[in-house]
């Protein structure tokens, strides 16, 4: 096999591709970038383990895309997990890192503590939307919250949207250092193989159901497929994790037989693209009694980022519809 440049594995994810199976895939190691992006809110574990979940699925996805600007994960529930929102934006340049933000809004007077973390999203739909900026159309595809984890979200998406065989591998954990604070690690293994068959689903009866692997995929590339899966199925959590394992090993030790080439890796940063222009530009839409509404008792119009925290505060006659207009110069 043949490795890319050797970097720091933390926050970083790494393309590979199985030469035998015609199998693509990522390792995706997140430390201080999942630790950035809980520290900004006060999550009940429940919710720390969602978010920490998806913004590997996000960090993983994001890299497979050629990225203009923003790939976004939302997952939208009726249980006491509402909102579950990821972004991951590209390099700006190349050698420039990635970046990722997340989100969670939930109802705290219904979230359980025990049990299925994953049953309390509830009935929904999980959505991958793709930006890539300015003079383009985005992208938006939604599939029902289905399977039992994001991962399965994320693996039906690919299969009924995409016509991509898909598989998730991923694993985190949170440890306490000295004195009290937490320390987060998360790491998984993407896989994908290219189906060569038609891309239509089949029919079982004359009647739709969920897309399978076996619809999409002939004998031998299913053959590859399932071949490949059982040896992902021998990971162990410690070996995505890391930081003992490095990834280039991961993959020696899991893939080896399959003949794994790996490219450069793309890091990642924690990252947030909020401004007050952008906040500013967020509220024009609104007329004056609206932003009259809006102003508290100080005579202050606030905002406040849920990705990052930052808090913004603007002149009420500066914001909004008629603000704007006059900035405009008017009709």
């Amino acid at each position: 096999m043949s490795f890319g440049s050797q970097i720091a594995w933390d926050d970083t994810i790494l393309p590979f591709q199985l030469d035998r199976s015609d199998i693509r895939g990522r390792v995706a190691r997140l430390d201080g970038v999942l630790d950035r992006v809980l520290a900004q809110h006060d999550y009940p574990p429940v919710i720390e383990s969602l978010v920490a979940e998806m913004a590997l699925l996000t960090a993983l996805i994001g890299q497979t895309v050629k990225l203009r600007w923003k790939l976004s994960l939302q997952l939208h529930g009726n249980g006491p997990v509402r909102l579950i929102a990821t972004d991951y934006f590209g390099p700006s340049a190349e050698g420039e890192p990635a970046q990722i933000r997340a989100y969670a809004g939930y109802d705290a007077e219904r979230l359980g503590t025990d049990g299925d973390i994953f049953g309390q999203i509830g009935k929904g739909h999980f959505a991958i939307l793709i930006d890539q900026g300015m003079g383009t159309t985005p992208y938006q595809g939604i599939t029902p919250i289905a399977g039992g984890s994001l991962s399965a979200c994320a693996e039906t998406y690919f299969a009924q949207s995409e016509q991509i065989p898909t598989r998730f591998t991923l694993s985190h954990g949170r440890s306490t250092l000295p004195g009290g604070a937490k320390h987060w690690r998360a790491g998984g293994v993407m896989l994908q193989h290219m189906p060569k068959a038609s891309p239509f689903a089949k029919e079982a009866g004359g009647e739709s159901r969920p897309v399978a692997v076996h619809d999409l995929l002939d004998d031998e590339p299913e053959e590859n497929w399932n071949r490949v899966n059982i040896l992902l199925d021998t990971v162990e959590d410690l070996e995505l994790i890391g930081p003992t394992v490095q990834p280039t090993d991961l993959l020696v030790r899991l893939f080896h037989e399959e003949v794994p080439r790996v490219f450069d890796g793309q890091t990642v940063n924690f990252g947030c693209t909020c401004s007050a222009d952008r906040v500013r530009q967020s509220l024009s839409i609104y007329s004056a009694k609206d932003i009259g509404h809006l102003t508290t008792d100080e005579g202050i119009v606030t905002a406040d980022c849920q990705f990052c925290g930052a808090h913004y505060e603007f002149d009420p006659k500066s914001v909004g519809f008629e603000a704007e207009k006059a900035v405009d110069g008017g009709d």
